[in-house]
């Protein structure tokens, strides 16, 4: 008897190393395989995710129009009117989970990385504080107290609602960025991975230069929260701080990891927490706790049919659907990730000149070393 040649036996895809995901970064090509089934995916959780987008923008915007200082904000989820319908809707869940917004607000506000967040610490912004109070405080004579009691506690809330209403601003920028590109998919314009990478990149790097201002009215004075001469910027103040604090570090979820101290389940230096989307496990998804959960319930209501189509064919079906929206969703990050590299490289990846195409891997390695922790097994 002769042993038999076994043939065509399938390829293990294995992980993409430090070295491969640094060549993909220079040699334009997408961190994410690009297959058709990954093009479906990305493109309709991103056409889902614009649609949530636009709430979650309006809302925070509409927040930092008219919640300022608002000791109890109980009807700021209401932006588009109250009626006894729309509360019935809100305590039933029947509505966008507008928390997810104030999660990752909180998330931005609480790791404090860019310009913005010191902008926060100068002495204009701080003059700007006391004036907001001054001039609220003349009607409200609860703030008055409060800040004699706690001074540090208005100026606080006001750096919040700035956080808020610019964040609502680049989702605003985010969400007709993503409906574009679905868009473009439909008139087949987009046809590979690459190309909406590609598309993600040229939007984020259109938008770059544009103004993060904030102005309120007080009384009857107007009053510049953050004024175009501090010189914040779309990209490199709330962009790029947003890929740091909600798809890198994020926050521990309640009943997933011990808030204990003497339990040291959380690293005691923020900056090495690895929390965000790029690390999440989609599994828990729509368990008690995790945050994230409600993104996925909002975008499971404005799933495109070609996309919950796919999810029937895939998995199992309905039944786990979150799980599996948790899944394209984070792969799409990892696309979105993809575009903010590319558009922020220091010099163009067809470059000649030496110098340049070091400091161009220099860029890549940085951004490698920070993704090899993450769900890489996403990117097959």
């Amino acid at each position: 008897m002769t042993a038999s040649k076994i043939t065509d036996v399938p390829t293990i895809p294995t992980l993409p190393d430090r070295e491969e995901l640094i060549r993909r970064l220079l040699s334009d090509q997408p961190l994410l395989a690009d297959t058709p089934d990954h093009l479906l995916q990305i493109v309709n959780v991103l056409d889902s995710y614009g649609i949530v987008l636009d709430a979650y923008s309006r809302n925070l915007v509409n927040q930092g129009e008219t919640q300022l200082l608002n000791p109890f904000p109980v009807m700021r989820f209401f932006h588009e009117g109250f009626s006894v319908e729309r509360l019935w809707q809100h305590l039933r869940g029947d509505r966008i989970n507008f928390e997810y917004a104030e999660y990752c607000q909180k998330a931005m506000f609480w790791h404090g990385t860019g310009g913005m967040d010191a902008y926060f610490d100068s002495e204009p912004f701080l003059e700007t504080c006391q004036k907001i109070i001054a001039l609220r405080s003349r009607r409200d004579p609860l703030l008055a107290l409060v800040h004699r009691l706690y001074p540090g506690f208005a100026p606080e809330a006001i750096r919040s609602m700035a956080t808020i209403y610019a964040l609502g601003l680049f989702w605003r920028v985010m969400s007709d960025l993503f409906l574009d590109l679905s868009r473009k998919y439909r008139n087949g314009e987009i046809v590979s991975v690459n190309d909406a990478v590609h598309h993600i990149r040229d939007g984020l790097v259109a938008a770059a230069g544009d103004p993060m201002t904030y102005k309120v009215t007080v009384g009857n004075e107007e009053v510049w929260v953050l004024p175009p001469e501090a010189g914040l910027t779309f990209l490199v103040d709330v962009a790029v701080p947003y890929v740091e604090a909600v798809f890198f570090r994020g926050m521990p979820f309640l009943g997933t990891v011990s808030y204990n101290a003497q339990a040291r389940q959380i690293s005691a230096d923020i900056g090495d927490f690895k929390y965000g989307a790029l690390y999440a496990d989609p599994i828990p998804s729509m368990g008690a706790g995790i945050p994230p959960s409600l993104c996925m319930q909002d975008m499971y209501r404005n799933l495109p049919e070609e996309l919950r189509d796919w999810y029937m064919s895939h998995g199992r079906g309905m039944h786990d659907v979150h799980v599996q929206i948790c899944i394209s969703f984070q792969k799409s990050m990892f696309c979105v990730t993809n575009g903010a590299i590319s558009g922020t490289m220091p010099h163009p990846l067809d470059t000649t000149d030496a110098d340049q195409q070091q400091a161009n891997r220099a860029y890549a390695e940085s951004w490698s070393e920070r993704l090899m922790g993450c769900q890489r097994g996403a990117l097959l």
